[in-house]
């Protein structure tokens, strides 16, 4: 679901050091721990999140090299690789690489002439079924240049456990300019020293953080017991009610969407395969507007006509499919960076021809999700979850990704137009990861446009081309009930 408003970057000169706390904890969640250990065990939870600038034009090399230079200095964390605790005895940490190699991370290639878009999209998606060297900052950038039609194309790649979607775009506001010009005056410090830390080292400075925050945890559980026990006594019928509903919504929430994934798209693999799409804002939000929604609920709706033009094609008949959606769950005093996010899980009313119809139900549906007491339910049982033996979390969670066969997001984006190096930045089409789901689809607004990055499990989806029209056909159907 959206992550609110459109984020504006300010003018390098303009950023101030101070504000910049952007992955600010030195040690992983417990959430973020599940995610970077799981894909040791199940190389089919992998889970990088890749973003894809369409630039007018190759960039300044030598400036693009410095601005990352300079982003370094500016949050720490792109220098930091991840150090186990002995016996993984707590959560991972993240430490300054004493080796840290601005040249490993950021590398330059040129395509075979005559290129398209297409080849270069074969690029990004080879860089991002890559696995991390795990040794190092779990981050890879790579500009691709040689397009026939003059321009190029700059691709990131993180891991989930660095940041959510949006954490990922407020990072990637820090390279974008407002102007094409340098800005030689912008704020600028110290690189962060390199560290060697040890899986010992991680270890004991962890639990000496963990002694530290004792005497405030306690004290905030003592008060919140005495909150609780304070309203039991005075709205006893309340609390026990509030108990129920909670009770009942963990029921809801734990309990899989009621729909069976589809027979067509039930096998999971390692390959995948990358396909966009884009629409202007205004007009997917008009659409949205004819049935009385949201422009989320519009892009959603047109990928579950997607799907049943997708089987049609084959000669199957499908009413609903089980589909995942992020939920954001940041408030405006979180940091930047980190995972702040929910999963929700529904049956998407696939079969539903009418798109006004389909676009009214899954408004229906979001609405609802959105209520749910116990949708943050998996972040509050992360502590218990990443204390199990890693393969069975592993499995456990494969399990239940596996039985999704779409997972959708929408993330703010730039609604005014930017640079990265010199270059114009035309487009931004994110790939979110998919990790057990057959199809990850991520909407990213640019200066006034959607653009829809689609990651494609190609054991389940065994016809990528077929599916993209499909999906563009649905879009098309949508956006033509704004033009009505």
């Amino acid at each position: 679901m959206a992550d609110g408003e459109p984020l504006i970057p300010p003018s390098a000169v303009d950023v101030d050091i101070s504000d910049i706390a952007w992955g600010a904890d030195r040690t992983m969640s417990d959430f973020e721990t599940g995610m970077w250990r799981m894909e040791e065990a199940q190389p089919k939870l992998r889970s990088p999140i890749v973003a894809v600038d369409v630039l007018d034009g190759p960039p300044d090399w030598d400036r693009l090299v410095r601005a990352h230079e300079w982003a370094s200095h500016m949050v720490p964390r792109i220098r930091m690789r991840v150090v186990e605790p002995t016996l993984r005895l707590g959560n991972p940490m993240w430490s300054v690489d004493p080796e840290f190699d601005l040249d490993y991370h950021l590398t330059r290639v040129r395509l075979p002439e005559p290129a398209t878009f297409d080849h270069a999209l074969r690029m990004c998606r080879r860089l991002a079924t890559e696995p991390f060297d795990r040794a190092r900052p779990p981050w890879r950038a790579m500009l691709i240049e040689g397009l026939e039609d003059g321009r190029a194309i700059y691709v990131v790649k993180t891991h989930h456990s660095i940041t959510d979607g949006l954490g990922g775009i407020q990072l990637m506001t820090l390279l974008h300019s407002r102007r094409p010009e340098p800005s030689p005056d912008k704020p600028d410090r110290p690189p962060p020293l390199p560290e060697r830390m040890s899986g010992g080292g991680a270890f004991f400075e962890q639990a000496l953080g963990n002694v530290r925050r004792a005497p405030g945890r306690l004290g905030g559980l003592v008060r919140g017991a005495a909150r609780t026990t304070m309203t039991a006594v005075t709205d006893p019928v309340g609390t026990v009610t509030d108990i129920v509903g909670y009770a009942n919504s963990i029921r809801r929430v734990i309990t899989p969407p009621p729909a069976a994934g589809s027979p067509l798209l039930r096998d999971r693999g390692l390959g995948r395969w990358f396909g966009v799409l884009e629409v202007g804002v205004d007009e997917l939000r008009s659409a949205a507007h004819r049935a009385e929604a949201s422009l989320n609920d519009a892009y959603v709706a047109a990928l579950l006509g997607g799907f049943r033009r997708y089987h049609e094609s084959f000669g199957h008949d499908i009413d609903t499919i089980p589909v995942g959606m992020p939920v954001s769950l940041r408030v405006a005093s979180d940091p930047t960076g980190g995972n702040r996010f929910a999963a929700a899980r529904f049956a998407g009313p696939v079969g539903e021809v009418d798109p006004i119809e389909r676009i009214k139900k899954v408004r229906a549906i979001v609405l609802d999700l959105r209520q749910e007491p116990a949708l943050g339910l998996l972040d509050s049982a992360a502590p218990i979850l990443v204390r199990m033996p890693t393969v069975v979390l592993a499995n456990w969670y494969l399990a239940q990704s596996s039985g999704l066969d779409l997972q959708a997001s929408n993330v703010a984006g730039v609604p005014v137009p930017v640079y990265l190096a010199g270059a114009r930045i035309e487009r931004m089409f994110p790939f979110g990861p998919a990790p057990g789901c057959a199809v990850m689809a991520t909407l990213v607004s640019h200066v006034g446009t959607c653009c829809i990055g689609v990651n494609l499990d190609t054991a389940a989806v065994t016809e990528p081309a077929r599916f993209m029209l499909c999906l563009q056909e649905s879009l098309d159907e949508i956006v033509e009930l704004g033009r009505g």
